[in-house]
């Protein structure tokens, strides 16, 4: 053990890793600088130790360590906020990377997966038994952080969000209790982690109800950016009208010669004859420069854009839901896309729609239920010296959007942004998950996250 000046006694230290399984990470060892760092490389924070438990009995036990000396206390999942709130400077670090375990119950369709898992793990486990359940797109990013959210993924207009497919979980409380929430059993508590983020605990296990998927008919269509407005428009009608089989998302970006692009990406998870009829349309509106979409295995379509968010670069990123495609916020784009300046950053609009879309606002923590775009400004460069024109840009074109966008936020791309947003991000919601917050952690001790005020008064909302 190697704790610096500003660490913990040697004795509290001790006793923290006295007959702990899992491994504790110091500032001075070797590997404390890998051990802290993020997805997003702008995060610098120095933890008090890092803590890696192997299971649900380590994690109340590091929570209970964490209460008795007043030590402040984070949790990493797959570390892919842009927030970075799984790192805070002068806390323990508890990451859940080492709990992977994964059990798939093809008869009834369920899986029972920790919380250490990330996408791509947890869906080549389920595609060999020809299932799935709906999570996000890269396949690098963790399923706790992201089902906790919501979950907003490919297959969300058949099968709903990843925290409608969430069935049961199991979590570690602030006054070390381990806790199993569904339906059945505390309720409320079931109800507030199916969007409100971990605020509540710290989940160390979930079962999701999982469904028949093999190949899905899947992948983009390019053009360049002159034709823009006539694509999105034509796009917005046109995933309007979809199916519920059918989820889709419009994006611009560069090409890697650095031209300016915009794309529309499918996924069809019905029958694919009939995928092939109703994209024809679509892939015959206009000429595209590429047109890459096919039958393919899910896990292909899932870790298809890996590589274009590699772990260690600058991340700012600004989101809001946009409801219509209108011709100022078209305008907008067509203003600030040739000006973008990184080429590896992008502009997304994700569809939320159908299944996810008809779930009543009040029925689950996450609010957002409406036929919808998950508009996301995704700004990422790799040095630090392109800091400030690309915050720049993301800051000033996040600004001219306003007018177009709703007031709420999507809470799984909301980065460091003040009390205020993280109430839009839980909307109506967020009185009953402050009376929530109260009831399972009066004192906050999970704080390091999109937090919410224990404080709050329930009928107003207001702290």
């Amino acid at each position: 053990m190697a704790v610096d000046a500003g660490g913990i006694a040697s004795a509290v230290g001790e006793e923290l890793e006295s007959g702990l399984r899992g491994e504790v990470v110091w500032p001075g060892d070797h590997s404390y600088d890998t051990a802290r760092a993020v997805f997003n490389g702008m995060i610098d924070r120095r933890p008090l130790a890092v803590i890696r438990p192997v299971d649900a009995a380590e994690v109340v036990r590091c929570i209970t360590f964490a209460r008795r000396h007043d030590l402040p206390l984070s949790v990493r999942g797959g570390g892919h906020s842009v927030a970075g709130n799984a790192v805070r400077d002068g806390a323990l670090m508890l990451d859940l990377s080492a709990m992977k375990t994964l059990r798939v119950d093809p008869a009834t369709r369920t899986v029972r997966a920790e919380p250490g898992l990330t996408l791509g793990e947890f869906d080549r486990a389920t595609q060999a038994y020809g299932l799935a359940t709906t999570l996000g797109v890269v396949s690098t990013t963790g399923i706790a952080g992201l089902t906790l959210g919501g979950g907003l993924g490919w297959l969300n207009g058949r099968y709903g969000l990843a925290c409608d497919n969430l069935t049961s979980a199991e979590v570690a409380t602030a006054d070390g209790r381990l806790l199993r929430a569904s339906a059945q059993e505390n309720e409320d508590l079931f109800w507030s982690i199916r969007g409100g983020g971990g605020n509540f605990g710290v989940v160390t296990s979930l079962e999701y109800q999982l469904h028949p998927v093999d190949l899905v008919l899947a992948g983009g269509l390019s053009y360049p950016l002159s034709m823009a407005p006539r694509v999105l428009r034509f796009y917005d009608d046109f995933a309007k009208a979809a199916p519920d089989e059918l989820s889709t998302a419009a994006s611009f970006g560069r090409t890697p010669a650095g031209e300016p692009t915009v794309s529309i990406v499918v996924c069809y998870c019905g029958p694919i004859d009939e995928g092939e009829q109703l994209l024809r349309p679509l892939r015959k509106f206009q000429s595209p420069v590429d047109d890459g979409i096919q039958p393919m295995p899910y896990t292909m379509l899932q870790s298809a854009r890996d590589e274009a968010f590699p772990s260690g670069r600058h991340h700012n990123w600004k989101s809001g839901w946009l409801c219509e495609v209108t011709d100022g916020a078209i305008d907008t784009l067509m203003q600030f896309l040739p000006q973008m300046p990184s080429s590896a950053s992008s502009i997304g609009l994700q569809q939320l729609h159908g299944a996810a879309s008809r779930v009543a606002p009040s029925a689950t923590a996450f609010p957002h239920r409406a036929e919808q775009y998950d508009f996301l400004i995704l700004s990422q460069w790799s040095e630090a010296t392109d800091s400030d024109r690309n915050l720049q840009w993301t800051r000033a074109l996040f600004e001219a959007m306003v007018p177009h966008l709703e007031a709420s936020v999507y809470v799984n791309n909301l980065g460091d942004e003040g009390q205020g947003r993280v109430q839009a991000a839980y909307g109506e919601n967020y009185p009953r998950l402050a009376a929530v917050k109260r009831a399972y952690d009066p004192d906050n001790l999970f704080r390091a996250n999109q937090n919410i005020d224990p404080s709050t008064d329930m009928a107003s909302g207001q702290q």
